[in-house]
């Protein structure tokens, strides 16, 4: 089944102190968004997008970014229909992109593509609940959970929902990028 990354008191305690470094960085929560990648950092996006509207008592806004045309390994021809779900502009936003785990950067370099198509950014500040290491391109969170030794045979699955987790497999079970 796997090594136990991290627990669900961890996972909360890690999210607590993520929105609260988002915060004090971005002097609060004017003009901040949250958009988080398509399909696992979408549930993390919600979750710190909710802890930053408990501290702050003001909603802050979420959605959600598909990422997959913009993709350096995808098939030539394979265009999907955009999923992005952005309910608000992000034209002169701080934007905090979020991911569940970096890995090469590929996916992030794409997902800042893909968040131009919808605008122009004041800034984009990037958020990752886990930090796996193993760079191909030279990008770097600005706001990390934990950071994980892990092992480039082994995977790292985060799990939000009634018990949250974070374990760490053997083998290809997906794509921590």
């Amino acid at each position: 089944m796997g090594t136990l990354g991290l627990e669900a008191g961890d996972v909360k305690r890690t999210l607590g102190r993520m929105a609260h470094e988002v915060l004090e960085n971005n002097k609060g929560p004017d003009n901040l968004v949250v958009v988080g990648v398509l399909n696992s950092g979408f549930p993390v996006a919600k979750r710190l997008a909710f802890v930053m509207t408990q501290i702050e008592g003001t909603t802050i806004p979420c959605g959600s970014l598909d990422i997959r045309s913009f993709r350096d390994d995808r098939a030539d021809g394979d265009e999907a229909q955009d999923q992005s779900e952005i309910p608000f502009a992000v034209t002169g936003k701080r934007v905090i992109l979020v991911d569940e785990v970096l890995q090469t950067g590929r996916t992030v370099r794409a997902a800042m593509d893909a968040l131009m198509r919808h605008g122009r950014p004041e800034r984009i500040q990037l958020a990752v609940l886990i930090d796996r290491g193993g760079r191909e391109l030279p990008i770097e969170a600005n706001y990390v959970g934990r950071k994980l030794e892990v092992a480039d045979d082994e995977y790292v699955q985060v799990l939000l929902g009634v018990e949250d987790e974070v374990r760490v497999t053997k083998g290809e079970a997906g794509c921590s990028s």
